[in-house]
């Protein structure tokens, strides 16, 4: 017993100093704190290794979600590529290798803040719909948003097949995607809303995380020459109908422009109080009616003029009319007949009239604006 304990050289029965296994020297540490709260959703998770390199961190939520994060060149620090969702608690585990190949583990937990104000973008269009080739992405905010960027990068949109895709922002509150031309018939779009935890203005923060999908469907573009008072409908490249059409007044001209179908109404009320006209006309019950613009241009029935009106004279408030019968109960009158062959989403372009071109802001219509104009 005596020979064999010298011969180990060992001190209180510890292996000799050759054998002993040594820590890492690697010290890995995660801001904020373990079992911090209130942690800000973004800027505030950081993780570091002193004398040593990261070698792997995940951040994950309860719900088995990750944080992407890029570990540093010099793998001395890692930071997220995103921001934390509100209202999450989230786990850490980080791993680190000194110069030995020794490893360092870190494990922590914090939670994130609970905002007192919060916003969310109203999406056009709806989920799973199919829509016409001119519908562009719209996304308008409950709240003016002061960090635009911050927005926009946590909203991707994305197409099957793939074209390039912008975003463009109308004031403060309006963020609307499309490509550099009309979609192509069959496209998926998919949009994912990330704005949960994004902090839109001071104090403000989102509370979407979704996914919207739709189809885009067959091509169909009409043109309304005002000159002529005419329609004629093209789908998938073939004229498919020509309709006589009533366009604006001399005194109240329709704007000319590319326009997207945004609403269709089977039957609505137009009063001219609501768009500047006072009490020049309210009909309670105009059929078919469908929407072009924010500031109330419609392609819609008309039942109140003379059939020979249609082709003949252009006497409206600055809508498109067509004729129709009072109820639009009528299945052949060409407002009816459109109507039922239209997609929102459809496009209608309005030209020879003598009004200016529409703005890009009134309604879905982005297209009336040049594209290098629009993504800058």
């Amino acid at each position: 017993m005596t020979a064999c304990g010298s011969g180990a050289g060992g001190v209180d029965g510890e292996p000799s100093g050759g054998l002993r296994a040594l820590a890492s020297r690697a010290v890995v540490t995660v801001a904020p704190g373990d079992g911090a709260t209130g942690v800000p959703t973004s800027d505030a998770l950081r993780i570091t290794a002193a004398d040593g390199r990261l070698t792997a961190v995940t951040v994950e939520d309860g719900r088995g979600g990750t944080v992407d994060g890029r570990i540093a060149g010099d793998g001395r620090s890692w930071r997220p590529l995103t921001h934390l969702a509100a209202a999450t608690r989230y786990r850490v585990h980080a791993l680190a290798e000194d110069d030995q190949g020794r490893i360092s583990a870190k494990t922590s937990r914090f939670t994130t803040l609970v905002p007192r104000n919060t916003f969310i973008g109203h999406h056009t269009p709806e989920d799973g719909a199919t829509v016409g080739v001119g519908m562009p992405v719209s996304l308008v905010f409950t709240r003016g948003i002061t960090e635009p960027e911050a927005v926009e990068r946590a909203i991707t949109v994305t197409s099957d097949p793939p074209v390039e895709i912008v975003g463009h922002w109308f004031g403060d509150d309006r963020l609307d995607f499309r490509p550099e031309r009309f979609w192509a018939p069959g496209t998926r779009v998919t949009v994912r809303l990330g704005l949960d935890g994004v902090q839109g203005r001071p104090g403000v923060y989102g509370t979407q995380a979704k996914t919207v999908s739709f189809t885009v469907g067959r091509s169909q573009i009409s043109t309304v020459d005002a000159a002529i008072r005419r329609m004629t409908v093209v789908r998938d490249g073939r004229p498919l109908r020509s309709l006589p059409v009533t366009a604006g007044a001399p005194a109240t001209t329709t704007y000319n422009g590319t326009m997207v179908i945004s609403e269709k109404h089977e039957v609505t009320r137009m009063n001219g109080a609501t768009v500047g006209f006072g009490g020049e006309y309210d009909i309670k019950d105009v059929p078919h009616a469908m929407r072009l613009s924010a500031s109330g241009t419609f392609v819609h029935g008309n039942y109140w003029a003379p059939a020979r009106t249609f082709g003949t004279a252009n006497v409206s408030h600055g809508c498109v009319g067509l004729r129709d019968v009072r109820g639009g109960r009528d299945a052949a009158a060409p407002a009816a007949w459109l109507f039922d062959n239209s997609l929102l989403g459809d496009v209608v372009v309005v030209k020879n009239s003598r009004d200016r071109t529409i703005a890009p802001d009134n309604g879905l219509n982005g297209w009336n604006m040049p594209w290098e104009e629009w993504k800058r």
